[in-house]
């Protein structure tokens, strides 16, 4: 048996430098099954191969897309017969929000060796369970995608913008956020609207089928699985879903006193005017071309069409802390 399956997609921004040192590494150590996909429609079939060799644990090294569809195929493919080997992402992606969740950081190699020490040890005491976002239109023949943070309402927007406008400019992705952040504070601050900065968010129902709904324009809307979510919130009780919810009006002084509460460690103890947090295991999102990006990938809810978001059965992943 193969103590750890990689799989690796070549043309993800972060492995134009890595993969070389990776193929290197993979290429000594018999312990590692190397498959490398080079498009989203491969990962089924790399999938169908790996589960022959019957890995200690998964690792996927590339973008955000390819560890959503990764996700999405390993959930759903029926590859492993409901026995999933645990997963670990090597941080790759823009964002590397799950392998900073698993903590997983710093040199991609490093992080290898130690998975590879893990798997010829014993698995038992990192793995953990998390759940994944399952996002649909809410109509029961179509297949969901999945995936584990989504950003929505201005998020989503800052994020595109980012993407679009700002990553092409060839800068570290760090001076990218820091530009981004800038460009969202000034828009905000001057309520200035012009082509080189972040548009304003489009109007948004989110509904939570047991607690009701939130309504209007959020500069911030966040819906993970996450253990964590951004600045370290962790609001409520399981009990009332496995779904992590903020949402933060669009407005300068909510995002401050966000600011300000995460600071003093205040966020989720607290009621905190202009932030919303809830937790649920099914919601709505509504909103004419209002966009979401979960885990690297762009939906768009429109009148009459929702994106609908559903909890998953628990997942197993690897921790590198115990």
């Amino acid at each position: 048996m193969v103590c750890v399956a990689l799989l690796s997609n070549p043309k993800s921004t972060g492995n134009r430098q890595t993969l070389p040192r990776v193929r290197s590494y993979c290429a000594s150590n018999p312990d590692i099954f190397h498959y490398e996909v080079e498009q989203v429609d491969q990962i089924g079939r790399a999938f169908q191969t790996i589960a022959r060799v019957n890995p200690t644990v998964i690792v996927i090294n590339g973008g955000d897309g390819t560890v959503q569809a990764s996700l999405t195929e390993l959930y759903q493919g029926e590859h492993f017969k409901g026995r999933v080997p645990p997963i670990a992402v090597l941080p790759n992606g823009k964002t590397n929000l799950i392998a900073l969740d698993l903590g997983i950081h710093g040199d991609p190699i490093k992080a290898l060796e130690r998975i590879v020490e893990i798997a010829k040890t014993g698995v038992d005491d990192h793995v953990v369970a998390r759940e994944l976002i399952a996002l649909s239109d809410g109509q029961a023949e179509t297949r969901p995608v999945l995936g584990m943070f989504l950003g929505g309402a201005g998020l989503a927007d800052y994020m595109l913008y980012c993407r679009n406008q700002i990553y092409p400019l060839g800068l570290s992705n760090g001076l990218s956020h820091v530009i981004t952040a800038l460009a969202v504070l000034v828009s905000l601050l001057f309520g200035i609207r012009a082509r080189f900065l972040p548009p304003s968010s489009r109007p948004v129902r989110i509904s939570l089928i047991r607690d009701g709904q939130l309504a209007g324009r959020f500069s911030v809307l966040i819906v993970t699985t996450l253990e964590r979510l951004l600045l370290g919130v962790q609001p409520g009780s399981s009990l009332r879903g496995n779904m992590k919810l903020m949402a933060v009006d669009q407005n300068l002084m909510a995002l401050m006193r966000l600011v300000w509460a995460t600071l003093f460690n205040r966020v989720g103890k607290h009621k905190v005017q202009g932030v919303h947090l809830e937790q649920g295991d099914v919601i709505r999102i509504e909103g004419e071309r209002s966009s979401v990006i979960l885990d690297g990938e762009l939906f768009e809810a429109s009148e009459g069409k929702p994106i609908v978001l559903r909890s998953t059965a628990p997942v197993p992943f690897l921790r590198l802390a115990a």
